[in-house]
């Protein structure tokens, strides 16, 4: 593979595919279910000056209202000062981040073996593009001045009659220092990578613990006799007892409580989704020691999350609750998408057909959009999940059902390449193909299970003469780093420049649905797009809080900032110069036209073009769900 006009980025994201066993494990008393549905009002409760033990009845607990325990600091008993999250991810670190954010007497350090990626953590470059982290890691990682509100927002009510955002200090660390991080914890979050297994019992369908288990064996050698453990990371139901299986195995007299608290992020959204969530899912033991560290998490959250949307469950229903979320998800997606490949032959239009059936508000238009199907770290891997649990679980039937979502998903990837070659005469010897967007989405340059991937292995059978991909933001080292498994092929090229990328293509191919790639309306007289910031000169006023509160940041402008930690010299972030183009412009298609060569067809996997408007510099457009683009035969 080559790279053309690029300076390579190192990756930051190392991934490797380990084995582990069966993952669902047998029941345990202390983690029985509770037969009540509750809240965190009838869950977390009832938990101040606590001195009983585990097995003490629910009639020993004076009942005790949520206003009069969630205190900044206690929840029975329990204090809460220093946090560790392990795993410097794309879910470790936006979630610390804000949660350092909103509970300024925290400590929260944030720990990874992967020294590269903590120093860009500690750095001006951040690993992880997405949308307002680097400002709430500015706020929290350097501290900030004191800033006027007549500089940020005057029209902001004032508080104690003048200036209202205060200085402030730092609260989160970045560090490789594993052992420390977690001796010094309060509460410990693992937040590592549960990957599907590739070997071994379950392959392709099982979630492989590997790094789990690794972290729990550190967490028992290290942590705090009363730890409180969350798991962050998305695992297969029942992992909290083999959570504290590990635990009682290899510190045997501690007393570490196990809860579980998926994420609900979405690339692109993640920092929004933390400040303004749907809920908050805190799953713990049916026992007193439980539900006081539940109580203990919950409060965290409270400092900026409304109580109503704290949901406190027994531990196996908030692990099965994160799997099943995704999974009605993605069948979502894999149902339109089976509709589409109907409208392709019937002669509908797919998105008429969307648009009518999500009219019906017991369905609503969410995730109703057809295209390459879903791709990324978490919808793939949790049906996976979910059915290699039904499986082991002697529910082959359910298994079937869920996995059917991933047959569809592969099939329409699979439906949409074998329709280029088709188009394309059946071969693509001496044929160029251009592909746009390698992103699993849009407003993340998260190469993960990229949707590409699947469809350039089917072309490379058919021995074109180059494929060439572009990527606003993806960097071309994880580009190919992610292509790696297709092994060295020489027609593989990567650029920075899109115009390069398409010149001379026989057929432009659109994986990602970037807004720069979309053709632009006749009104966007400056064709421009409203692109996610990468600089730190974006407003911060999206981060508001829905409290008012001396950590609350309203609008925050660059001369709150403190400086940014200075880079060594020669930094090699520095020297890169990626982007070909300016992402927050539109394509120039007329352009593009006139540098490809016949038949000039563009196959467009996310709707972001218009067939009228391609049709005006000459293109043809191939989209999926419509016969003939959307025009009736008849």
């Amino acid at each position: 593979m080559e790279t053309v006009s690029s300076s390579l980025n190192t990756s930051d994201d190392s991934g490797v595919d380990l084995s582990a066993g069966l993952t669902t494990p047998d029941g345990s008393p202390i983690f029985s279910a509770s037969p009540s549905t509750s809240t965190i009002e009838t869950r977390f409760t009832s938990l101040l000056d606590l001195t009983t033990s585990d097995d003490a009845p629910s009639s020993q607990i004076r009942k005790k209202n949520l206003p009069d325990i969630l205190d900044p600091a206690t929840a029975g008993g329990l204090v809460v000062k220093n946090v560790c999250f392990i795993g410097a991810g794309y879910v470790g670190v936006p979630t610390a981040a804000v949660i350092a954010l909103k509970n300024p007497f925290l400590r929260v350090t944030v720990v990874d073996r992967d020294e590269f990626r903590i120093r860009r953590w500690n750095s001006a470059h951040l690993p992880i593009d997405e949308s307002g982290l680097s400002e709430v890691v500015r706020i929290t990682r350097d501290g900030s001045k004191a800033c006027s509100m007549d500089a940020v927002e005057p029209s902001l009510p004032r508080q104690n009659g003048g200036a209202s955002i205060p200085a402030r200090r730092p609260n989160l660390i970045f560090t490789t220092q594993t052992a420390k991080s977690i001796a010094e914890a309060d509460m410990i979050f693992i937040c590592v990578n549960t990957p599907t297994k590739m070997t071994g019992l379950g392959k392709g369908y099982a979630t492989d613990m590997t790094a789990v288990e690794s972290v729990v064996k550190e967490v028992a050698a290290n942590a705090k006799t009363d730890a409180i453990l969350v798991e962050k990371s998305t695992v297969p139901c029942r992992t909290a007892k083999l959570v504290q299986d590990i635990l009682e195995t290899f510190r045997p007299r501690a007393r570490m409580q196990v809860l579980s608290n998926p994420e609900f992020l979405s690339e692109g959204t993640a920092v929004k989704n933390l400040l303004y969530p749907d809920r908050i899912i805190i799953g713990s033991s049916n026992t007193v020691q439980g539900r006081r560290a539940g109580a203990a998490l919950a409060k965290l959250y409270s400092t900026w999350v409304d109580r109503s949307k704290i949901l406190g469950t027994h531990v196996w229903s908030s692990e099965l609750a994160k799997l099943v979320a995704n999974a009605m998800l993605a069948q979502r997606i894999s149902s339109i998408n089976s509709i589409s490949a109907i409208c392709e032959t019937t002669g509908a239009d797919v998105h008429e057909v969307a648009k009518s059936v999500g009219l019906d508000p017991r369905i609503g238009s969410q995730f109703l959009k057809a295209g390459l199907g879903f791709g990324g770290s978490c919808f793939r891997k949790d049906i996976g999940s979910l059915v290699y649990l039904a499986r082991s679980l002697g529910l082959e039937e359910v298994a079937e059902y869920w996995n059917q979502v991933l047959v569809i998903n592969d099939l329409q990837r699979s439906r949409f390449a074998r329709n280029v070659i088709q188009r394309l005469n059946g071969t693509l010897v001496g044929k160029k193909i251009a592909i746009l967007g390698f992103a699993f989405k849009k407003n993340t340059s998260d190469t993960r299970e990229s949707l590409a991937v699947d469809i350039i292995r089917a072309l490379l059978n058919e021995r074109p003469a180059e494929i060439a991909i572009f990527d606003p933001w993806c960097s071309p080292a994880n580009i190919q780093r992610e292509l790696a498994s297709l092994g060295n092929h020489a027609c593989i090229k990567v650029y920075t420049d899109p115009y390069q990328g398409c010149a001379d293509s026989n057929a432009i191919l659109v994986v990602t649905d970037w807004d720069s790639f979309r053709t632009p309306s006749p009104a966007d007289e400056r064709n421009v797009v409203k692109q996610p910031q990468k600089s730190d000169t974006a407003a911060f006023s999206t981060l508001a809080a829905p409290t008012q509160s001396a950590s609350t940041f309203t609008g925050v402008e660059m001369e709150q900032y403190l400086p940014e930690p200075a880079c060594p010299e020669n930094c090699p972030e520095c020297k890169t110069s990626f982007i070909g183009f300016n992402p927050d412009e539109h394509l120039e298609w007329a352009r593009i036209s006139y540098h490809m060569r016949k038949p000039k067809l563009v196959f467009d996997g996310r709707d972001v073009v218009d067939a009228a408007e391609m049709e005006r510099v000459g293109i043809k457009v191939e989209a999926l769900g419509r016969a003939d683009n959307g025009i009736l035969l008849f």
